[in-house]
């Protein structure tokens, strides 16, 4: 199994970040929302956070549990999103997935950089959620008891 490390992971995102704030900046514009509150007094959270929250559980829940198994950012560069036994994950795996990143973010982005020290290469959220990025195709990774052992 050829996980997939920290620096590649983090291109991938980059890649996905490009779609997300287009979707984001649209959305805005068409719901006429502005892009930044000028108000510093304005709540912590608001409609803005709300809805990217709603745009990334879409995005990441739902390319990384369909048929690609992955982002377009981990397409572009050959990697899928699949279980601790190399299957392929549910929606409901790959929406733990995503909110477990939020916890991964809180400690000082420590659960994103564990992926740099890991054996198999997770970060918090993966092994949250026990789930594994690595290099392959879609439908070709599956169960292997020597590499899973």
């Amino acid at each position: 199994m050829d996980y997939a490390g920290f620096w590649i992971r983090v291109l991938a995102y980059i890649i996905d970040f490009i779609p997300l704030v287009i979707i984001g900046v649209v959305l805005a514009f068409v719901s006429g929302q502005p892009l930044m509150d000028a108000d510093p007094a304005a709540p912590v959270y608001g409609w803005g956070d709300l809805m990217n929250l709603v745009i990334g559980i879409a995005y990441f829940v739902g390319f990384e549990s369909s048929a690609y198994q992955a982002t377009p950012g981990k397409m572009a560069l050959g990697l899928i999103v699949v279980d601790t036994e190399g299957r392929r994950i549910s929606p409901l795996r790959a929406l733990g997935r995503y909110l477990a990143k939020i916890p991964s973010a809180m400690i000082l982005l420590i659960g994103f950089i564990m992926v740099a020290f890991t054996e198999r290469k997770q970060g918090l959220h993966d092994y949250i959620a026990s789930t594994l990025v690595v290099k392959g195709k879609p439908g070709e990774v599956g169960y292997n008891p020597d590499v899973f052992a």
